[in-house]
């Protein structure tokens, strides 16, 4: 479709049987994936969501391929390169691991944004749309995602689709030469630049600017035809200053074209035409594909204004169709108090890539932090004007790895377990993330322990500017550009420990509604049961300690721990509700890494308060319940 008004909305929403929202979104387990990254459905030896094995051509990782794909200084260099294009990834791909993703105990999806590219250029990642009607045919067909869509619901997944609406792919190319005849670089400065001409297939401005383009040229310019009107892009350059106002707000993002939104006040925003397109346009995709959710691109460059009203179309919209709670999460990067209070005012339903969240969870399980300041953040709900830290539990979305990690350097980004530590402790902050306030959301490969960094003991040669982001981005499905130096191996790998005891940490999270929805507490803890301390880091060292904190559901009381230690089982009496409890009453081991502890009982004591005593393997996770 060229066109909104080419949609069939009619004919779309004659069905009746739209899947219905979840009726809490944190009970959701997300799992994040990139498109091109995770399947091309040709993996060897996976199982299906019937359990059923499937034979392909790509064989499982084994530890011996890991480095496979740089024992030459020109497979090095093909590796790299091979990092920073399209490698191969589908929508059927996708469907093809459902049950990979099932039994993991995922619960709902966000994938990468779907829709159609710009011909010739690198956006694996999906961010550069140069038609919003439209599947990108790397990926796959329109069809193609509507099938991913249901074979998600009838496992009983949910599906949230990475959108972007603040702006498209680089369709048109500025006029670079002032009338004096002298180059210059288009940065923002307030005011719109000359427009040299729409890009056609090839790139080249040759396009007449704004001039309609021709229908059959479907690679030219930008789709649906609406987005060719004069006053459809800002047209001011590129952003220079990334937290400067209005400039962030009207500028290109990395050269992608901004999208003019609309003016005015957040209490009286007009929204522009094309806002209104745009909206449109993601309205068909809830109606035609049944999607359950979107991820909103890019929110802190966009004016409150156009979220709000982007949000209040979609909720409307979707409320139409029978889903009544359609999941809007905005990508709000920066410090917790403003996320929250953008999420406030735009009608968002949670905010995802809050740095603090992102990076206390990090030093708090690694030993670089101190575990207060991580549980602080829901702690503090006043800060926030929230009237309970419960609060954040479904309007928070928390992960400690991304396809971004803006948080780190833009010259130096690394996966979680990029170093010893990560990699001992990734079971760890996965447990830690699943069972803390927030909707946990798991980024694809965590589950493998992917090592992602940027390879700088292999001397690599700098091709792209986006160098550091392509190692945080290995594929699932090996090609030529897999985890641990690899390639043309997969890792969907049921049998992986961590795969394993993850799963049945989430099993656990899905049956225990503490888990989910309750209270949250950091507790103290005790090496003699006498002093009692909440677990600090002192001095220049890692802080090697148990921290252990509870999830209150009503009455009851559940009780998990994770032991930083990486070398030692670590024993420790932890505070527990003295309201809830008595002396004498039991404890079971529900769950640890060390499955002999499973099972057993601890009594709970008259020490400060009341206390159980734990004991937590190295580098491991527990759950106690009563």
């Amino acid at each position: 479709m060229l066109s909104i008004k080419d949609i069939p909305w009619a004919q779309l929403l004659q069905q009746n049987n739209y899947h219905p929202s979840p009726a809490d979104w944190s009970d959701q387990v997300i799992y994040f994936l990139m498109i091109d990254r995770f399947s091309d459905g040709q993996e060897d030896g996976y199982h299906d969501v019937a359990g059923q094995i499937v034979q392909g051509t790509t064989q499982l990782f084994s530890p011996a391929d890991a480095g496979n794909a740089v024992r030459s200084q020109a497979a090095i260099q093909d590796w790299q390169s091979a990092g920073a294009t399209w490698l191969g990834g589908t929508l059927k791909g996708i469907t093809s691991k459902i049950g990979y993703l099932k039994r993991m105990g995922v619960t709902a999806l966000w994938i990468s944004p779907v829709l159609r590219q710009r011909k010739g250029m690198d956006d694996y990642h999906g961010y550069g749309t140069q038609n919003f009607l439209e599947v990108d045919p790397h990926f796959g067909t329109d069809q193609d995602f509507k099938d991913l869509v249901a074979s998600a619901h009838n496992a009983g997944l949910y599906v949230i689709l990475d959108v972007i609406l603040n702006h498209s792919a680089d369709v048109f190319q500025y006029n670079t030469v002032d009338t004096n005849g002298n180059f210059y670089t288009p940065g923002w400065s307030g005011a719109a630049y000359p427009v040299l001409g729409w890009r056609d297939p090839n790139g080249v401005p040759t396009l007449p600017f704004p001039a309609p383009v021709n229908r059959a040229d479907t690679d030219s310019a930008v789709w649906p035809e609406e987005l060719q009107a004069a006053d459809a892009f800002t047209r001011k350059g590129n952003i220079a200053n990334w937290d400067a106002r209005p400039e962030t707000t009207e500028g290109d993002f990395a050269g992608l074209k901004d999208i003019h939104q609309g003016t005015g006040p957040l209490s009286d925003y007009q929204p522009s035409e094309t806002l209104r397109t745009v909206a449109e346009a993601y309205q068909y995709w809830i109606a035609y594909a049944d999607v359950d959710g979107f991820r909103v691109d890019t929110v802190k460059h966009m004016d409150l204004g156009a979220t709000r009203f982007f949000t209040s179309a979609i909720h409307e919209f979707a409320q139409t169709v029978g889903k009544d709670s359609f999941f809007l999460v905005g990508e709000i990067t920066g410090p917790r108090g403003e996320a929250i209070r953008t999420r406030d005012e735009t009608g968002l339903d949670a905010a995802l890539g809050l740095r603090d969240v992102q990076q206390y969870m990090v030093d708090a399980v690694k030993g670089w932090g101190n575990p207060a300041d991580y549980f602080e953040i829901f702690r503090n709900s006043a800060e926030v004007n929230k009237p309970s830290h419960t609060w954040f539990r479904s309007h928070v979305v928390t992960a400690f790895d991304d396809h971004d990690l803006v948080r780190l350097d833009k010259e130096w980004k690394a996966r979680f377990a990029a170093d010893q530590d990560g990699r001992e402790l990734e079971l760890a902050i996965l447990a830690m993330n699943a069972t803390t306030l927030g909707i946990p959301c798991i980024y694809y490969g965590s589950e493998q322990r992917f090592d992602g960094k940027f390879p700088s003991d292999l001397n690599p040669t700098p091709d792209k500017e986006d160098r550091p982001d392509r190692y945080i981005r290995e594929t699932m499905f090996g090609a030529g550009f897999g985890s641990f130096r690899s390639r043309d191996r997969h890792f969907f790998d049921e049998r992986a420990a961590t795969y394993i005891e993850f799963a049945k940490i989430l099993a656990i999270r899905k049956s225990d509604l503490a888990l989910r929805r309750g209270r949250q507490y950091l507790r103290s803890i005790s090496d003699d049961g006498s002093s009692f301390w909440y677990p600090n880091r002192i001095g220049e060292g890692r802080m090697t300690s148990i921290v252990a904190w509870s999830r209150i559901m009503s009455n009851r009381e559940v009780v998990c721990a994770i032991n930083t230690d990486l070398t030692a089982t670590r024993t420790a009496w932890v505070t527990i509700d003295a309201r809830l409890h008595t002396v004498g009453a039991k404890f079971k081991c529900t769950y640890s890494t060390d499955p002999t502890h499973v099972g057993s009982p601890t009594s709970v004591e008259g020490r400060n308060g009341l206390a159980i005593s734990v004991s937590v393997p190295p580098a491991g996770f527990i759950i106690m319940t009563p």
